[in-house]
């Protein structure tokens, strides 16, 4: 998912930041962040909501 990483970047933003407040460990964001890993709903509301972008874009298809 480069556009994840591209958003936190832009958002001058850390793994560990993004990951506390979504309450995951850095590892999992980490996951998230590399496609290795599709969050839970739940999860994907909290990072976009930190980061500032629709949620649903973890669940749109052209992303991937």
């Amino acid at each position: 998912m480069n556009w994840l990483l591209k958003i936190r970047k832009k958002e001058n933003r850390t793994q560990k930041e993004v990951s506390e407040y979504a309450n995951i460990t850095q590892q999992m964001y980490s996951y998230i962040e590399n496609g290795e890993r599709r969050p839970s709903v739940d999860t994907a509301k909290k990072i976009a909501g930190f980061l500032g972008f629709n949620w649903t874009r973890f669940y749109d298809n052209t992303e991937q």
